[in-house]
C-alpha cells in the first residue's frame, strides 16, 4: 500500500540527498505495482514508459556539481516523489479495481501521465537553463573563486527558473514575486535575464488564468521598455500573443500589450512583421474604442507601420484612414492626435491612390481644423501637402489653406514652418495661385525666413520665394522688403552645406533688373560668392554675376 512507500519518506527539513534516495526507491516500487495493473492497460503503459524514463533524469540532475547547493532540486525531487506515491496508490486501486467509475478512474490517470510529463520535462530544465551553476561561486578563468554573485541576484535567477517548471500555480506565484521585484530593482532582473526566460514569460501570455496573463504581459512590457531583449523577444514568438492580448484581453492586458507593440514596432522590421500578423485590425479597433494611454499606445504603432510603403495599401484596406481623420478631432491625448496626423503624413506620401481617399474622407479639413488647435503642427501641414497637388484651386481657397499656412509661417515652430513653405511650393504652380498667395501676405514671413538656422529651413524658403517671383506682381514685393536682398545674398555662400543657393541665384537674377537692388548686392559682397558660383557651375550664377559686374563699371565710371 501507499502507506508503506511512504513511511521513509523524509521530512522537509532533510537534506536534497535524502530525497534523491527516496526518489530512487520508489521507482522500482512503482514500476512493480504498474506492471501488476490489469485494467486500463493502454494507459498503465504509458504511465511506465514515463516512469522508466525517471531514474537517468534524476541521475542527470544528482550528478550535477552543485546538485545539494539548490532548493529548486529538492522541490522537483519532492515532486517527482509524490506523483510515484500516487502512481503506487492508484495502481493498488486499479489491481483491486475498487475505483468509483470507469470514467472518472481513466481521467484520474490521464492527470497521473501528465504529471509524469512535467516531472520529466522539469528535470530537464533544471539542467538546461544552468540555474544549477548559479547557486555557487563562479571560477574565473584562473580557476580560483571570483566575488560570489550578489544574494539579489541569485533570488532572481530562482524566480526566472521557477517560470519555466512545476504547476501553472507554482509558475502563478514565481511570476508574481517577479513582477513586484522588477517594480522595485528592474536592474538586478534584466541584469541576469536569459533567451529561456524569455520565451517561458512569452508562454505565460497564452496562460488560461486572466490573473498569470496580466503579470505576464506587466513582466513583458518592462522588458520591452527597456530596451535590452528586442531581439529575443521576436524570435522568441512575442508578437501573436500580444496581438491576442490587443484584441481579446482584459483592459491591463490590452494596455501592456498596446505599449510593448508600441516599443517594438519603431524597429521597421517588426513593424513589418506586426502587419504579417494581422496586428493592424485589433490596433484600428483600439483607436476606435479605448481609453487614452492605449489609444495613444496603438495609434503610435500605426504610425510606425505606416512608414513602410509596401504596406501602406494593406493598412488602407484595412480601414486605417478614417480612423486616423477620427482620431485627429476625437483622440483623447494630444499625443493620440499627432500620431494620426504623422500616419496621414505616411500615408499620403507616394500613393495617388491613398491621398485621394484622405481628400474623399474629408481629410484636408481634419488636418486644418488641427493645426489651428496646436503646436505640433509639422506633420499635420505636411500631410496637407502632400494632398495639395491633387487639391484644385477653387478648393484651396475655399477650405481655408492658405489662412492656415500663413498663420504657421508666422508663428508657429520651425519645423512646421518649414513644412508650410515646403507647401507653398507645391501650391504655388499656376499664375493664378501665385497671384492669391503673393496678395494673401506671404512673401514677408518667407523672406524672415531666409535668416533661420536651418540649412534646411532656408533652402525651402528660398525655393518658395523663386517661385512666386516668376510672377512680376510679387518680384515687386520682394524688392520692397528691406531685407530681401541682404538674406538672399548671404545664401550664395559657395559651402557644400548651403543647399539654398541656386535658389537664392535665381531670386536674385530677377531682382538685379533693378539698380537699388544691384547696388544692395554689390554692396554686400555678392561678387566675391558668385564668382565661386560660376566655378561651380551653379545654374544662373555667370548670369548673374555679369549684370552686377557691369553695373559696377557703371558706378566706378559716374564716380
Amino acid at each position: 500500500m501507499v502507506e508503506d512507500s511512504m513511511k521513509g519518506r523524509p521530512g522537509d527539513c532533510q537534506l536534497t540527498e535524502d530525497w534523491l534516495l527516496h526518489a530512487h526507491e520508489l521507482v522500482p516500487l512503482a514500476l512493480q505495482k504498474a506492471r501488476e495493473v490489469k485494467v486500463f492497460p493502454g494507459r498503465w503503459k504509458m504511465i511506465i514508459i514515463k516512469m522508466e524514463q525517471i531514474p537517468s533524469r534524476l541521475s542527470d540532475l544528482s550528478s550535477h556539481p552543485f546538485f545539494s547547493r539548490n532548493a529548486l532540486c529538492k522541490e522537483q525531487l519532492q515532486a517527482v516523489s509524490k506523483t510515484l506515491e500516487e502512481v503506487i496508490e492508484l495502481a493498488d486501486i486499479c489491481v483491486q479495481e475498487k475505483y468509483e467509475g470507469k470514467l472518472r478512474m481513466q481521467n484520474d490517470l490521464d492527470s497521473l501521465s501528465g504529471k509524469l510529463d512535467l516531472n520529466l520535462r522539469d528535470c530537464g530544465h533544471l539542467i538546461k537553463t544552468g540555474v544549477l551553476s548559479e547557486a555557487t561561486l563562479p571560477l574565473s578563468v584562473t580557476g580560483t573563486l571570483t566575488e560570489p554573485e550578489s544574494t539579489d541576484h541569485k533570488n532572481v535567477r530562482e524566480l526566472l527558473a521557477r517560470l519555466q517548471i512545476g504547476h501553472l500555480e507554482a509558475k502563478h506565484r514565481a511570476l508574481d514575486s517577479l513582477v513586484k521585484v522588477m517594480k522595485e530593482d528592474e536592474k538586478t532582473v534584466l541584469a541576469v535575464l536569459g533567451r529561456n526566460n524569455i520565451s517561458a514569460l512569452i508562454q505565460l501570455l497564452a496562460a488560461t488564468s486572466p490573473f498569470i496573463r496580466e503579470k505576464a504581459a506587466m513582466a513583458i512590457c518592462s522588458i520591452v521598455e527597456s530596451q535590452n531583449c528586442e531581439k529575443w523577444l521576436i524570435s522568441e514568438g512575442v508578437l501573436p500573443p500580444l496581438i491576442r492580448l490587443v484584441e481579446s484581453g482584459s483592459a491591463l492586458c490590452k494596455e501592456k500589450a498596446a505599449i510593448s507593440l508600441q516599443m517594438l514596432s519603431i524597429s521597421a522590421e517588426t513593424a513589418r512583421e506586426i502587419v504579417g500578423h494581422g496586428g493592424a485590425q485589433p490596433l484600428l479597433e483600439i483607436c476606435r474604442t479605448s481609453n487614452s494611454v492605449v489609444q495613444a499606445a496603438a495609434a503610435c504603432t500605426l504610425k510606425n507601420m505606416s512608414t513602410i510603403p509596401e504596406v501602406r495599401q494593406s493598412l488602407a484596406e484595412e480601414g486605417i484612414i478614417p480612423v486616423m481623420i477620427n482620431l485627429l478631432g476625437s483622440g483623447i491625448l494630444l499625443e493620440s492626435k499627432a500620431y494620426a496626423a504623422e500616419c496621414l503624413q505616411n500615408l499620403t506620401a507616394g500613393s495617388e491612390n491613398l491621398r485621394n481617399s484622405v481628400i474623399s474622407e474629408g481629410g484636408i479639413q481634419s488636418l486644418l481644423v488641427y493645426i489651428d488647435g496646436t503646436l505640433a503642427q509639422e506633420s499635420a501641414i505636411g500631410a496637407v501637402r502632400n494632398l495639395l497637388s491633387l487639391v484644385p484651386t477653387e478648393a484651396v481657397t475655399s477650405l481655408g489653406v492658405l489662412p492656415c499656412l500663413l498663420r504657421v509661417l508666422r508663428g508657429g515652430l520651425l519645423g512646421a514652418q518649414q513644412a508650410a513653405a515646403s507647401a507653398i511650393c507645391v501650391v504655388s504652380s499656376s499664375p493664378e495661385m501665385k497671384k492669391i498667395i503673393g496678395e494673401a501676405g506671404f512673401i514677408p514671413p518667407l523672406v524672415k525666413l531666409l535668416e533661420a538656422k536651418s540649412n534646411s529651413v532656408r533652402e525651402v524658403a528660398a525655393q518658395a520665394i523663386a517661385s512666386l517671383m516668376t510672377l512680376s506682381q510679387n518680384c515687386n514685393d520682394v524688392k520692397k522688403d528691406e531685407n530681401s536682398v541682404p538674406n538672399l545674398v548671404m545664401l550664395l555662400d559657395s559651402s557644400p552645406h548651403n543647399t539654398a543657393k541656386k535658389y537664392a541665384v535665381a531670386c536674385l537674377v530677377n531682382l538685379a533688373l533693378s539698380k537699388k537692388c544691384k547696388k544692395l548686392m554689390i554692396s554686400h559682397g555678392a561678387i566675391g560668392y558668385l564668382k565661386k558660383l560660376v566655378e561651380m557651375e551653379v545654374p544662373s550664377a555667370k548670369k548673374l554675376l555679369e549684370r552686377l559686374e557691369r553695373g559696377n563699371l557703371s558706378i566706378f565710371s559716374r564716380k
